[in-house]
């Protein structure tokens, strides 16, 4: 086969095939698993330059893996980046870059609705080692910018976010971040690149959770980063104290997964559209929260950022818990499931009655 000269050229569904050709001489079609903890270096200064160098991959398994390092590349890829690092899971990917970028007597502004985990992290650990934090109803870039402090060092971002699909206004918060030299750092999970491009709005640093959309399996545990290649050798730096580094068969399913995502989110975003619409037309249905309907408040932000508008969405019955129950127990063909993207539908349903989905 010809060498490809500008893999940037071709569109995201054929970048996410080809983006690691010519990532390593094996002769096999199927990437190659590389289950090796340690590599062989040909001389003692091989070794010495190995066994130091940022993001190496032939010297130890938790300085990196040639498998690992392929996946993180295509993701880098598609993401518009300049570099990438895979991790074991989302949350190890968070973690390592709050570690990274935060210290005692550090600010970090977070939204009010992230993935539970990040909320925890932001509210409840890292105020133990110092660092305040301050949380803001995303849907205001004014929030951002009111909440900014001296000291404030991280923005995080998370767009669109369960469970009523708020928006964030990428740009608007990346412009304040940038011009008070604030880090950014945005969870684009949920949008996948394929629908949207932080690092293109501004965004410093991109997580995703490969466990959902990019692995597309229900199979493995996962997460990555990706942003400038200065910002990832000191995210790799703290990843040797944080550990969080990924099994390479997980790297290697998910270099499996991402292979076929661009087909599988089109897919996902034609058919949440058309069951919002359904469902917004639906007499015993009272709200429908999708960033693709035009009634969604925040419709014109979404539009404007995103390409596509996901596959996940949040509806309403009439009759509140009771009618909840009996719709969740009358479906034929979704399961009762804690994670998206799975082969097949999913369902998550407020088990508590005193739990309820509120206009903040």
């Amino acid at each position: 086969m010809t060498e490809i000269n500008d893999i940037n050229q071709y569109t995201a569904s054929t970048r996410l095939l080809y983006a690691d050709e010519g990532f390593s001489d094996e002769w096999s079609s199927s990437p190659p698993i590389h289950q090796s903890v340690s590599g062989i270096a040909k001389d003692a200064e091989e070794f010495a330059k190995i066994s130091s160098a940022p993001l190496e991959e032939r010297f130890y398994a938790r300085h990196g893996n040639p498998t690992s390092s392929r996946l993180a590349k295509v993701i880098t890829n598609l993401e518009g980046g300049e570099c990438g690092i895979a991790f074991a899971a989302g949350q190890g990917a968070t973690t390592t870059a709050l570690m990274t970028f935060l210290k005692a007597g550090d600010h970090v502004i977070a939204q009010k609705n992230h993935y539970m985990g990040t909320s925890k992290m932001v509210t409840q650990i890292l105020p133990k080692y110092g660092v305040e934090a301050t949380v803001v109803d995303q849907r205001s870039v004014q929030n951002f910018e009111e909440a900014v402090r001296p000291n404030t060092k991280l923005i995080l971002l998370e767009t669109p976010v369960n469970p009523l699909m708020y928006i964030t206004d990428i740009k608007g918060v990346c412009d304040i971040a940038r011009s008070k030299n604030i880090l950014t750092f945005c969870d684009n999970t949920f949008a996948t690149p394929i629908n949207q491009r932080p690092i293109e709005q501004g965004v410093d640093i991109v997580m995703h959770s490969t466990t959902k959309y990019i692995g597309g399996h229900h199979d493995l545990l996962g997460g990555s980063l990706t942003a400038s290649r200065e910002l990832c050798e000191q995210i790799w730096d703290m990843s040797m104290n944080i550990g969080a580094i990924p099994a390479p068969f997980n790297s290697w399913l998910a270099l499996r997964g991402i292979r076929t995502l661009g087909l599988r989110v089109k897919q996902q975003n034609a058919s949440a559209q058309a069951i919002s619409e359904f469902l917004e037309n639906h007499t015993a249905v009272s709200q429908v929260f999708y960033p693709g309907l035009e009634t969604h408040p925040q419709h014109q932000l979404a539009k404007s950022q995103m390409s596509g508008f996901g596959g996940v969405l949040t509806f309403v019955l009439k009759g509140g818990y009771d009618a909840g129950r009996k719709f969740i127990e009358r479906v034929k063909l979704a399961h009762h499931c804690s994670i998206i993207e799975t082969g097949n539908n999913s369902f998550r349903f407020a088990q508590s009655k005193n739990r309820k989905i509120k206009q903040a």
